[in-house]
């Protein structure tokens, strides 16, 4: 059975809001497009106002994909500020109310049947806005816990929805009953690559298992340094595409100019991986990456053996708390603290690459935890919420 109604959809007039980072815009971008799909089915389109920084990723993506969008003032609370900290967080007190103010004339003007929200603080202005002026308003979470923000939104939200079955535990009872574990929103060309042209683009051996090391868009230093550190040794055994960011290529490059002529070929070593992505994961045998919420979703989504390498200072030590759930679930390997050597990240591939059952038994268990239609079910919680069912009780 569908999961939308069958009824007559009408022109659905949204808000949507989130930013700041990646792992905030990106669900709200696949989360339109998977809207825009959907209705375009009924010979509709709806209609959209992206509310954001100015000077934010969101700003970007918004533009990028014609969306129209609207620039509101915000501020963070930092909740453990040293002295520089301190002084922002005294900017930002006088900047919230400034935000609202100007949330609450956005949604006043628009009248939305609904808002969303994706998280970051850019979305708490107008989550207190819908809420003021009674609008459906569905905030996601991508993240195993509750960042700060979505604790604020979750009191006043219509809908909150989940990426983890896991993060019902952090919910008081009241919270809980209007909480739907929807997964969190992939891209589909993530979900769609081909092995065969990911080893093409990179002129790789079909016959050698690919490891991809990740440490997102901007590269990680401390997953650059552990893999430049076992990299004579590791291809010996498999061969490696590299995304290590802009700041650490040269360096990269360099290391990559020294390594052991029988096996350097078997290293790739870009700054950033454009359009092959879906290609290259489709091809992996093994991902290592950070465990950020957007990482996380998309290795879960398409079942892949991973070895997660949480960044040690994220907002709320997100990152940690889902890097060790997985672990404990048998559907990720985690380094941290005295584990994230060179060593153990080069016993960690190798004893997978040697394992094959294991490599499957983890394929298995983070399938469990992925979600590849999330989308489709936001989607389908914002329709229904539009359309008058499930107000906040």
């Amino acid at each position: 059975m569908s999961l939308y109604s069958t009824q007559r959809l009408h022109t659905l007039r949204m808000i949507v809001t989130g930013g700041g980072t990646g792992g905030h815009t990106y669900p709200a971008l696949t989360t339109v497009n998977a809207l825009q799909v959907r209705l375009a089915e009924t010979g509709t389109a709806p209609e959209l106002l992206w509310v954001g920084v100015a000077d934010g990723l969101e700003a970007k993506i918004a533009n990028r994909n014609n969306i129209p969008f609207r620039a509101i003032t915000t501020g963070k609370l930092r909740r453990s500020p040293n002295p520089r900290e301190l002084a922002r967080n005294v900017v930002d007190a006088f900047r919230i109310p400034l935000g609202i103010a100007q949330a609450a004339l956005t949604v006043a003007r628009t009248r939305p049947a609904v808002v969303l929200s994706t998280g970051g603080f850019v979305s708490v202005p107008i989550g207190l806005a819908a809420a003021l002026f009674r609008v459906p308003y569905l905030m996601h979470e991508q993240t195993l816990s509750l960042g700060l923000a979505n604790r604020i939104l979750a009191r006043v939200a219509t809908r909150i929805l989940l990426s983890h079955e896991a993060s019902l535990d952090h919910l008081s009872p009241r919270v809980r009953r209007r909480a739907v574990v929807t997964g969190n929103p992939v891209r589909p060309a993530v979900l769609n690559g081909n092995p065969a042209k990911g080893l093409a683009a990179y002129n790789l051996d079909p016959s050698v298992p690919l490891v991809l090391v990740t440490g997102g868009a901007s590269g990680a230093q401390q997953i650059n340094r552990m893999l430049a550190g076992t990299l004579p040794d590791l291809l010996q055994h498999c061969q490696v595409v590299h995304q290590c960011g802009s700041l650490s290529y040269t360096e990269m490059q360099q290391i990559a100019h020294r390594l052991p002529t029988q096996v350097a070929h078997r290293y790739r070593v870009v700054d950033f991986i454009h359009d092959e992505l879906p290609d290259l994961l489709a091809a992996a045998a093994i991902v290592v990456a950070r465990s950020g919420a957007g990482t996380v979703a998309e290795l879960t989504a398409l079942g892949k053996a991973s070895i997660l390498i949480p960044y040690p200072v994220s907002a709320g030590d997100e990152q940690r708390i889902t890097a060790r759930h997985l672990a404990k679930e048998g559907a990720a390997v985690m380094l941290d603290g005295d584990q994230a050597t060179p060593d153990h990240l080069r016993a960690a591939i190798t004893n997978l690459l040697a394992d094959s059952r294991r490599r499957t038994a983890m394929s298995q268990a983070a399938t469990v935890h992925g979600r590849p239609d999330a989308a489709v079910r936001v989607v389908a919680e914002i329709l229904t919420v539009s359309a008058g069912q499930g107000r906040r009780q």
